[in-house]
């Protein structure tokens, strides 16, 4: 109950709050580096049951197979789940393939759209007991499956919160990239939620919301 009574709490502050106001709360536990302080916080904004998520955007010089990762603070898993700090790695140079990127070759609006899918991660990690999250890091390494599994569940806890456009024009960028190899789109199809399904779920979500409207104007 009582967790339920925050998040009304915290999503009238940001229904009547303005954008400033809004990025002033969510900075008050987030360590976010100023170069990608704007995209982080339209990401930030659209999950107002990570607000007393300590989270820290931190840039890494190569993280292998990814452009950004997130996962708990190796030292807050002795702490109860509800009490875990998270670090959102990014690769400082941002690798796809074997393409180097900066933070200027990316659209804005791509870079929101990956840093939801990590916000997604830490969403199924808060699911997640201590123990649980050990076993999960294992079969995350050595079991494809799961991967897809979890990157899978990612994007849905993404896209649950509205973010799919943004999704979609991450899994867009990068496969209708011509830089970019078909080895590497191969791997993203096979793993992720695919652009139809993404649009599936968008499509979907606002059919909900049409036929709450409905619901709502004939009573």
């Amino acid at each position: 109950m009582r967790n339920i009574l925050v998040f009304l709490l915290l999503f009238s502050l940001f229904l009547f709050a303005s954008p400033l106001q809004a990025q002033q709360i969510y900075l008050e536990n987030k360590v976010i580096p100023k170069n990608i302080e704007n995209v982080a916080l339209r990401a930030l904004e659209f999950f107002p049951m990570l607000y007393d998520t300590p989270i820290e955007f931190k840039f890494k010089k190569n993280i292998k197979k990814a452009t950004m990762q997130a996962q708990p603070k190796i030292g807050s898993l002795l702490n109860r789940k509800e009490n875990r700090q998270y670090v959102i790695f990014i690769s400082k140079n941002i690798q796809i393939d074997d393409k180097d990127f900066t933070i200027n070759d990316i659209p804005s609006d791509v870079l929101v759209g990956w840093i939801c899918h990590e916000l997604g991660h830490i969403m199924d990690y808060q699911e997640r007991t201590n123990l649980g999250m050990v076993i999960f890091g294992a079969k995350y390494l050595f079991s494809s499956k799961s991967i897809k599994r979890v990157e899978r569940t990612a994007d849905m806890y993404a896209i649950s919160q509205g973010t799919g456009e943004y999704i979609l024009k991450k899994k867009n960028f990068i496969l209708e990239n011509p830089l970019i190899s078909e080895n590497y789109k191969e791997r993203i199809r096979k793993l992720y939620i695919s652009p139809n399904e993404v649009m599936s779920l968008i499509n979907e979500e606002r059919n909900e919301d049409y036929y709450k409207f409905l619901e709502a104007s004939s009573n």
